[in-house]
């Protein structure tokens, strides 16, 4: 049996229903231009299955999970202050704020 030397996440990206990115979105290193840019390929994406929000979460995730140990300390901050911005630009609340009412329950 040949042994295949493609990723499964090459496949994916070539044959899924994922969205379509700006090219080398990731490389440009701001999380403005960053979650703008996915943003936009996720409302206008006819290939998506979800909505716009989670497709363009899950693409941050993917990216951030497929580059995995080859990203640097700096460009995964960089993917999370893109992922800040997005829940920003779709209106969700920061997964960081402590003061929504879900944490605020009295015991």
């Amino acid at each position: 049996m040949a042994k295949t030397t493609n990723k499964w996440s090459a496949d994916i990206t070539e044959h899924s229903d994922a969205m379509d990115l700006e090219k080398d979105i990731f490389k440009s290193g701001d999380p403005d231009k960053i979650a703008a840019s996915v943003k936009h390929s996720a409302e206008t994406s006819k290939r998506r299955k979800s909505s716009p929000y989670q497709s363009a979460m899950s693409m941050l995730t993917f990216y951030e999970n497929r580059a995995g140990k080859n990203l640097s300390a700096s460009e995964k901050e960089t993917l999370e202050k893109a992922k800040d911005k997005l829940r920003e630009l779709f209106g969700k609340e920061d997964k960081n704020d402590l003061s929504t009412p879900a944490y605020n329950l009295k015991a």
